[in-house]
């Protein structure tokens, strides 16, 4: 199985709260056997920013990492 998160934008508050609680569940997820991925039209050096941020938020040190990827997706390509 696997949950794409698709945001609109890096360091909306919404998207922050959704991705660092979907963070702090990814062990939880792994257990299953769940990949989890997201994508945001940002650039990476924007994901690498937001990340510390997440984290941050989650009461961690700030990371330019979190337990899944983040698609940046500038040219909305994808999105």
């Amino acid at each position: 199985w696997g949950i794409l998160f698709s945001h609109p934008r890096d360091f909306t508050p919404v998207c922050t709260t959704e991705l660092g609680r979907a963070a702090k569940l990814a062990a939880e997820f792994s257990k299953r056997n769940v990949k989890m991925i997201a994508l945001s039209i940002d650039s990476v050096q924007d994901h690498l920013s937001w990340c510390k941020d997440i984290n941050a938020y989650n009461g961690e040190q700030p990371a330019e990492t979190l337990p899944f990827p983040i698609i940046a997706d500038k040219n909305r390509e994808l999105a």
